[in-house]
């Protein structure tokens, strides 16, 4: 009987805004409450962002419902089951829903999202994505006249403009906190910022710009290695201080180690940024293109994502590398080296540079991501609600991946000394940091000037059998320092060469 009396379209607007605001701001109140100082500022403050919530909700169920009928609901349903996979994030993760964190969302793909799936996003999912959506279609709307649209429609917009305008003397604070406030209103936060990562995907994807044509002036036969790794944070690498032993492998390997500095909090920015030359938003042509337009025989082999285009015809998914090593381990990202050797040492070039693209480190499931018998710290963390498990447990995990990503070091050296007659080099850097719930706060993609150091502290580790490459006493190292660095050690001489940012000396 409840469903099948009719209810005019604004109460039935008004009735999902409430709800939305109920269901899904707690996260936003709680952020802002850490901002303000009590008084009746305070007061005003949180009333505007009342107001102004239900007036924006109102508005966009009203008129997506009046403008679409079925097809307005429809959009209105799909809305609440995003909110409630965002909630997800928002609550179990610490998650900001920035432009970058839409553009890992988007570009995720089946395997990484299965990986933060458990039960207990089952009552999330009913309760505030499924539940609501029955009410959507089950609720008879009386639509009404267009006379009435408009006037519901002004009151909105009038209470929303009363609401922002009696709190100019505030605008300041809202300014100063609005980046981080903005990213957890639902539906707006990922409406809004996956409109502005297409419009930043656009710009990222125009035609790259080249790079002056370098000269190779060196006739030695070289071969380098690019490892980069995935949210591996410098404070667990034992090279660096860590008091476990988490670089147990290469400890004996005469590694260089440097503290280094991220240039992003997401894969896709920092993978860019290891590539290319300098820090622009605009696309350059990346260090694998160049290298192979100097002449230089490029491979890929990635269990990642989120690189930009690579020219080369050596380039291997994980997929690929599957399918091509069917007797291999295919579990881990000791896959990415299978049959390395016999692909290098195949080849016609007196020099070659592979990238190794992995994801050893990548949460929430770290315990999956390394072989049993590198469980060396116990016990670990087995689920993927991170906020459930002891420190003691995450820590664990996330160390242990360090220890196999290690071990995936070693066989990259090991594997350089089966070809004794070559100049060999592994350069070892991280995409960005991760965070282990210091202050609450879970993985990555933090936006920048907000990012805890937890997310940009990075190790660069560097391997070389030319004994006669010597390294500069930096105090600290950023991705860029890559490019140059790798032009160094292949003897390549270019306009686009900067001797501030490589790490071996002249």
């Amino acid at each position: 009987m409840f469903f099948k009396k009719k209810i005019k379209l604004s109460t039935y607007s008004f009735a999902l805004s409430l709800f939305t605001l109920v269901a899904f701001h707690v996260p936003f109140f709680m952020r802002m409450g850490n901002h303000l100082e009590g008084g009746f500022n305070s007061v005003m403050l949180v009333t505007m962002a009342v107001l102004v919530m239900l007036g924006l909700d109102f508005l966009f169920y009203y008129l997506l419902a009046w403008l679409g009928r079925f097809v307005g609901k429809c959009i209105i349903a799909l809305t609440f089951l995003a909110d409630a996979v965002m909630l997800i994030g928002v609550v179990n993760y610490d998650v900001l829903v920035t432009d970058e964190i839409m553009g890992c969302v988007l570009k995720t793909r089946y395997a990484e999202v299965s990986g933060f799936l458990s039960w207990g996003v089952v009552p999330y999912m009913l309760f505030f994505g499924v539940l609501p959506c029955i009410y959507v279609f089950a609720r008879k709307v009386e639509y009404g006249s267009w006379k009435r649209m408009l006037g519901s429609v002004g009151i909105s917009l009038g209470v929303i403009l009363a609401a922002v305008f009696g709190n100019m003397k505030n605008w300041p604070w809202i300014d100063r906190n609005s980046t981080e406030l903005g990213s957890v209103i639902m539906p707006w936060s990922y409406i809004v910022n996956t409109v502005r990562f297409y419009q930043g995907e656009r710009q990222r994807n125009r035609k790259e710009i080249l790079l002056p044509d370098a000269t190779s002036v060196s006739d030695s036969r070289d071969i380098c290695v690019l490892f980069i790794a995935e949210s591996a944070r410098r404070d667990r690498f034992s090279l660096l201080g860590y008091e476990r032993e988490t670089n147990r492998y290469t400890a004996a390997d005469s590694v260089k180690a440097y503290n280094a500095l991220s240039s992003a909090t997401y894969t896709t920015a920092g993978v860019k940024a290891i590539l290319e030359p300098v820090d622009d938003p605009e696309l350059y042509e990346i260090l694998p293109n160049y290298l192979q337009r100097a002449g230089v025989d490029v491979w890929w082999r990635t269990s990642n994502w989120g690189e930009p285009p690579v020219h080369t015809a050596n380039y291997y998914t994980f997929s690929q590398l599957k399918q091509r090593y069917p007797q291999a381990d295919s579990r881990y990202d000791g896959l990415l080296l299978e049959g390395l050797r016999e692909d290098i040492a195949g080849s016609d070039s007196t020099k070659v540079f592979v990238v190794i693209h992995a994801y050893t480190s990548h949460g929430p499931s770290y315990n999956t991501n390394y072989p049993p018998e590198f469980e060396v710290f116990k016990p670990v963390a087995n689920t993927v609600e991170m906020s459930k498990v002891t420190q003691e447990e995450l820590d664990n995990a996330y160390d242990n991946t360090i220890v196999y990503t290690d071990w995936l070091l070693h066989q990259v050296i090991e594997l350089f000394r089966s070809f004794p007659d070559r100049r060999c080099c592994l350069l070892f850097i991280s995409d960005h940091g991760e965070s282990l719930g210091e202050n609450n706060i879970y993985m990555h993609g933090i936006p920048l000037s907000m990012a805890p150091r937890e997310q940009r502290e990075i190790p660069m580790l560097v391997w070389s059998s030319d004994k006669s490459l010597q390294y500069k006493d930096l105090p600290e190292v950023g991705q860029h320092h890559v490019f140059h660095s790798i032009l160094r050690f292949f003897g390549i001489e270019s306009p686009a060469f900067n001797e501030e940012m490589c790490i071996f000396a002249p």
